[in-house]
């Protein structure tokens, strides 16, 4: 693979942001106008045919485009505000998903002592440490700047690795941070969580209408052509969401899974020993903690990606919606070193 320096992969990563903050609303945009433009159909009366009436919906641009104007400052304002209070919470998201607590020095100096020498060897400012009571290996980078910057490892891989291979693992975490490839992953994550919600809360409407819609209401044509429309408005709105929300996977995943190999060689290069790295990647993936973190958002932040997470469909899919490479192919990169 051809060799990106440290700088020019921040730049990438820079663009890639911007790239995803104009994606992202793009494609809720878009789904919004297609919403509307269904909400603003005319029926048109084509006449009568063999004694019936015959029409056909009608697609009404002046109308749509007016009602889209409308209903753009709310859709704009609801993203912004919801996206400010996610980036800005992101930190304490990540703590309340993996239970991760803060790691003092005098609490295990050895941990601390390796994050304090490779940041100190790169030049980089001291992140947070965090540690996860779980006996299973894993660790991960977060943060969006120097404020939130965190490298997270669980108790057993403290326990389980050695200095080497530690340090190979904090060195992969601590690249992610220098490369900015937490804050592009974070700003993925938001957007991402924006349209499952969005999604689930069209689903529960039309739950909800079958279980209360018919309630205690004399029904009438009237009434039965309205709970049509109805559930029809709602499975239009089920079906952009869905789409809306392929579509910020297949964004999120277009993000380069090379991070991961760049991970890997800057943490091969910060302690020194390729082999130690490749040696911990394979421990890990023999025994991958945070299995019982429920969220796939946060699980694209590990090292390695836990077993919950695999399945037929995901390893069927992998090569297409997999935001890391294999680990076994990754191994095989830090031992041509």
């Amino acid at each position: 693979m051809q060799y990106v320096g440290i700088h020019k992969q921040q730049i990438q990563n820079n663009m890639k942001s911007l790239l995803l903050l104009f994606l992202f609303p793009c494609i809720i945009l878009a789904m919004v106008y297609c919403f509307v433009a269904f909400m603003n159909m005319q029926e048109v009366y084509d006449g009568y045919q063999n004694g019936f009436q015959s029409s056909h919906l009608e697609f009404d641009a002046m109308s749509t485009n007016e009602a889209f104007l409308m209903a753009l400052p709310w859709v704009i304002g609801a993203v912004a505000i919801w996206f400010l209070i996610s980036y800005f919470s992101n930190a304490s998201m990540v703590r309340s998903a993996t239970g991760a607590k803060p790691l003092e020095r005098r609490e295990n100096p050895r941990v601390y002592n390796i994050v304090e020498n490779l940041t100190m060897t790169c030049g980089m400012p001291m992140p947070k440490i965090n540690v996860i009571d779980d006996p299973q290996l894993n660790a991960f980078a977060s943060g969006i700047d120097e404020k939130s910057y965190t490298v997270t490892v669980t108790t057993g891989i403290c326990d389980r690795l050695n200095d080497a291979e530690l340090a190979g693992v904090i060195g992969h975490e601590l690249t992610h941070i220098r490369n900015k490839d937490t804050r592009l992953l974070i700003i993925s994550i938001i957007f991402v969580g924006i349209m499952s919600t969005a999604l689930s809360l069209a689903v529960r409407m039309l739950w909800n209408t079958f279980i209360y819609g018919g309630g205690n209401r004399r029904t009438s044509s009237r009434d039965g052509k309205n709970g049509v429309a109805i559930i029809a408005v709602i499975l239009v709105a089920i079906v952009l969401a869905a789409i809306g929300y392929f579509f910020t996977l297949l964004t999120r995943f277009a993000i380069s899974r090379k991070r991961e190999y760049m991970a890997d060689a800057g943490g091969a290069e910060l302690c020194g020993n390729p082999l130690a790295l490749a040696s911990a990647l394979r421990k890990i993936s023999s025994d991958p903690g945070l299995g019982q973190v429920d969220r796939e958002d946060v699980a694209q932040l590990f090292i390695v990606r836990p077993h919950a997470f695999k399945s037929e469909f995901t390893n069927m899919m992998s090569k297409l919606f997999s935001t890391h490479p294999s680990t076994e192919s990754r191994i095989a990169y830090l031992e041509q070193f």
